[in-house]
Formats: structure tokens, C-alpha cells, sequence
């Protein structure tokens, strides 16, 4: 079996890696524990907490044991990393239902039976004494190192709260943590965690003095190069109600020319061999392999039923031959038609708009249609003559399309 090092090196995970020729030979000899963190701040994960599932899969098919942590604890203070602003505070109640969630989701990824991966929660966080906790670990962490690093500094001008700045030091005794109850020797994370990471190594390293490591991953990067995420507002969530299977597919079927190979390598299982030879592929045969990275995707996330049904309903929509009835459908209410409704209105039905400054905006450019018909005035009146058949077909832009019934 390959060292799995090696295979996420060359699919391209890895960022950063503190002792990177220890930790590979570590690897190549012994069955490691690995956690990673996931803090519940909505109740759904993203494409991005995918990816490191993903990596933590690679990792288990190699026989190292993978600890995903949920973050009963530093839920409740929320990462100042890459933040403008301070975190929404969020109840006990809305983080404990949000970890539920992330449970259920992550069990689907991850094998936990016979002790082949561990699910955690910090909340040994929740019962610590304050005092007793800061004379032990607090001594440990130089304010000044805290404040050169970006996380921080970015924030001094425009305010950064004591309560965040325990972020850190949580953080890093959750590994500790680890460490005293698993024989975790890696935490992982995405690249704008090294700098959590670092700190949680060093605090293992004088307390209990033994070496261990930190690894972080590439970010998963929208096609402009901005990180994906919530707090960004360009989120891809998992849950299907957040993300339906076919918008879910159609997310990766639009990636850029110059992502595909990247995709591939990180968000499928598919052989490298196999991805080295379609990053090749030119013109129709690129489209092709946008076919492929959308459906392995979507039927590793949704499965091969939902994959199915998104395909075909694309195929429908962009080369004829599909089915319709598999593409995501409001409904409609007759009544609120048969008096008139705003195009406006009818776009915020069907979750095509952020706002309607937006839908005007959209309107203005030319980048709505309906059956084909550009709209051409933000006062234009949706009418039962708009569903031809009980149906109306909206396009946004080129490739986004939402089907409405009318009910």
C-alpha cells in the first residue's frame, strides 16, 4: 500500500507541514490518529468541510485512524480566523443542534465501525476552571507571537475582543486533549489554520514533550480564487435542502477550464492515471470531463441515484434527451398569479436573487429569461400565460436554470 502522504502530495492537498520528512516516514510505518476540528456554525457543511473529508478518507483507506471533532466547546466562542468581524455569539441549544447535523453528515464520509475512526466533541472545554486552566496552559502562549500573526493583527484596528482571542489557546488544549486520550499525533485543517495549529504542536511539545504534527490542506478556491465559505456568501452546503443534488451537480459541471484537473484529484476517488489523461483533453472532451467531475461528485455527496437524476436533468436543459422532472421545482401559487405578480417577486420565490436590487440589476442586463423570452423590465407581471403546460422554465445568466409549477 502507498504511503498515504504520498497520495494526498500528489492529489494535491497538501499546504503546509510542520517536520514533512518525519511525518511521511511516521506514516509509512505506523497506524497514526489524525483529528480535525469542525466547529457548528450553521447546520450544514460546506464543499469545503468536504475536501478534508475527502483527505481523512484517503487517510482511513491506509489504515490510519481519522478523529473528527466537534466543537461543542469552541462552538460556543466562534474562530477569529480570516474574519473581518466577530463571530455570531450562538446559543447552547442552536450549537448542539447544528453538531447533530455535522454527525450525521460526516457518518456518511467516514467508517466508524470497529474503532476505525473516532467521533469526539470538546466539550471538555465547557468544565474547565478558569483560573486553574490559564496558570497551566496560559504561561504557555506569548501574547506578542499571537499578535504578529495575521489572524490577529489584521484585526487590532478595528477591534478584537478578549473573548476571541481565547480562540487559540482552546484550539490548541483540544489537541492536548487528543493527544492524553487517543495518541493523536496530526492535527489537519485547511491552510488558514496553520496558524491555530502551530500553536496546539507547540503546547503538546512543552507539556507533554513529545513531537507531533500539523498538516493543512488547500483551500478549496471559488473560480475568481476566493475561498468558498458561508461567511462569504458563495457556500455549496452538503445538505440537500440547502443545495439541491442538482444545483449540487451543476456547481461543478460550470468549474473553469483551469480547475478541473484540480477538482478531480481532491473531491473524487477516480485513479490518477485517469485524471492525468483527461487534464489532456481539449474543447469537447474538457466538457466531458466537467461531466464526470459534477457526476462523481454529486453521487459521492447525494449518490448514485441523485447523480443520476441531475445528469439527466442537465442533459435535458444543455443537449437534449434528459428529464425535466428531475430538475428542482417551486411551486407556485395560481392565486398569487391570477392577480399579478412582479417579476421581482417571482425571482425571489424561486431563490435566483440574493435582492431585489440584485433582480433588477440581473433584469437590466439582460440576464433573466423565461421560456426562453428575455425580460426586459423589472415591472414586468407574471401572468398564467408564463406556464405553458402548468410549467415555467427560468434561466439566469447562461447556465443557471430553476423550473416553477403552477399550483
Amino acid at each position: 500500500m502507498r504511503n498515504a502522504y504520498d497520495v494526498l502530495k500528489e492529489r494535491g492537498f497538501i499546504a503546509q507541514c510542520t517536520h514533512e520528512d518525519e511525518l511521511r516516514e511516521l506514516m509509512g510505518k505506523e497506524k497514526l490518529s489524525f483529528y480535525i476540528g469542525y466547529d457548528p456554525t450553521a447546520d450544514s457543511l460546506t464543499a469545503g468541510h468536504f475536501l478534508t473529508l475527502m483527505a481523512l478518507s484517503h487517510l482511513q483507506k491506509a489504515g490510519h485512524r481519522p478523529i473528527t471533532l466537534m466543537g461543542t466547546g469552541t462552538g460556543m466562542v466562534g474562530d477569529p480566523s480570516e474574519r473581518s468581524d466577530m463571530r455570531r455569539v450562538m446559543s447552547r441549544e442552536e450549537v448542539m443542534h447544528n453538531i447533530e447535523c455535522f454527525k450525521k453528515q460526516v457518518s456518511r464520509f467516514i467508517d466508524y465501525s470497529d474503532d476505525k475512526a473516532v467521533m469526539e466533541e470538546n466539550d471538555w472545554l465547557l468544565n474547565l476552571q478558569y483560573i486553574p486552566f490559564i496558570r497551566e496552559y496560559g504561561v504557555h502562549f506569548s501574547v506578542n507571537k499571537m499578535l504578529a500573526k495575521d489572524t490577529y493583527k489584521s484585526r487590532i484596528d478595528d477591534g478584537l475582543t478578549f473573548f476571541e482571542f481565547n480562540y487559540v489557546i482552546m484550539q490548541s488544549y483540544d489537541f492536548l486533549e487528543l493527544y492524553r486520550r487517543y495518541g493523536c499525533r496530526v492535527q489537519l485543517g485547511g491552510d488558514d489554520q496553520w496558524a491555530n495549529i502551530i500553536a496546539g504542536v507547540e503546547l503538546v511539545r512543552k507539556v507533554e514533550r513529545e513531537q507531533v504534527f500539523g498538516l493543512t490542506f488547500n483551500l478549496l478556491t471559488a473560480p475568481d480564487g476566493a475561498k468558498m465559505g458561508k461567511s462569504l456568501g458563495n457556500a455549496v452546503w452538503i445538505n440537500a435542502e440547502k443545495t439541491s443534488p442538482y444545483d449540487f451537480y451543476q456547481y461543478w459541471r460550470n468549474t473553469s477550464d483551469a480547475l478541473v484537473a484540480r477538482n478531480l484529484k481532491l473531491l473524487t476517488f477516480l485513479e490518477m492515471d485517469e485524471i492525468n489523461e483527461m487534464a489532456t483533453w481539449r474543447g469537447a472532451e474538457l466538457n466531458r470531463a466537467k461531466d464526470i467531475l459534477a457526476y462523481e461528485v454529486t453521487k459521492i455527496v447525494h449518490g448514485e441515484d441523485e447523480a443520476e437524476k441531475a445528469q439527466s436533468a442537465a442533459k435535458a436543459l444543455f443537449a437534449g434527451g434528459g428529464d425535466l422532472e428531475n430538475m428542482p421545482t417551486t411551486d407556485i401559487s395560481r392565486a398569487e398569479v391570477a392577480v399579478g405578480m412582479n417579476v421581482i417577486t417571482f425571482l425571489e420565490k424561486l431563490a435566483l436573487i440574493p435582492s431585489r436590487g440584485e433582480g433588477r440589476r440581473l433584469i437590466h442586463q439582460g440576464g433573466i429569461k423565461i421560456n426562453d423570452a428575455k425580460i426586459t423590465s423589472h415591472e414586468h407581471t407574471i401572468d398564467e400565460a408564463d406556464f405553458p403546460d402548468g410549467f415555467a422554465l427560468v434561466q439566469k445568466g447562461k447556465k443557471i436554470f430553476e423550473r416553477a409549477r403552477l399550483v
